[in-house]
């Protein structure tokens, strides 16, 4: 198994939000402004890496029968010491991430990757798997949160960049905003990966 091809199908060919359409509810939810997408990014990939890592080396220990549970188990551990390492050292972060933060255990993204992947394949490739796809949702969350800050507030990490007059285009900030945006950017990405297979 080429892990240079692992990769970079997590992170572009199968991407989590722009081609497979999962973990959704994160994306759209704290992305309005790029500090707490890159921190949902970086929280992501680190679940990703580490429960792909420890359910690819207890594949063979854990009954196939009661798979899913041991997978939510592992995830909810590692989400767990996200959030505690996040309140402990910044709190304003685990703030703004709010309910989104626990609810990385249910996130499909990762949960589809326990069981499409790591749970079949050897420990270097599914963390390879768990480093490709969590680029690739980092990929798609920080490309919301930059967009959507800088046309929403005039922003980029909460330091102004358009004038203190720029009125901000509202909807960017607003749920129905990240919506049309994803739209956008699902059909951006997609076109781009076209092209490229042409």
């Amino acid at each position: 198994m080429k892990l240079s091809k692992v990769f970079l199908d997590g992170a572009f060919k199968n991407n989590p939000v722009f081609i497979q359409l999962i973990g959704l509810c994160s994306t759209l939810a704290i992305t309005n402004n790029l500090t707490n997408s890159v921190a949902m990014g970086v929280a992501v990939t680190f679940v990703l890496i580490m429960s792909n890592g420890v359910v690819s080396a207890l594949r063979n220990i854990i009954p196939d029968k009661i798979r899913i549970p041991c997978f939510i188990v592992v995830i909810a551990t590692f989400v767990t010491l996200v959030q505690m390492i996040l309140q402990a050292y910044s709190q304003t972060i685990y703030s703004a991430l709010g309910i989104f933060l626990p609810l990385i255990v249910v996130n499909c993204c990762i949960l589809g990757e326990a069981e499409g992947f790591a749970y079949k394949n050897a420990l270097i490739p599914s963390i390879v798997d768990g480093i490709g796809t969590g680029v690739g949702y980092t990929i798609a969350v920080i490309a919301m949160g930059l967009v959507r800050e800088f046309f929403g507030y005039g922003t980029l990490f909460d330091i102004n960049i358009l004038p203190e007059s720029y009125p901000g285009i509202g909807i960017m900030g607003a749920p129905a905003g990240a919506f049309i945006l994803l739209g956008f950017l699902i059909a951006g990405f997609r076109l781009l990966l076209n092209r490229r297979a042409d």
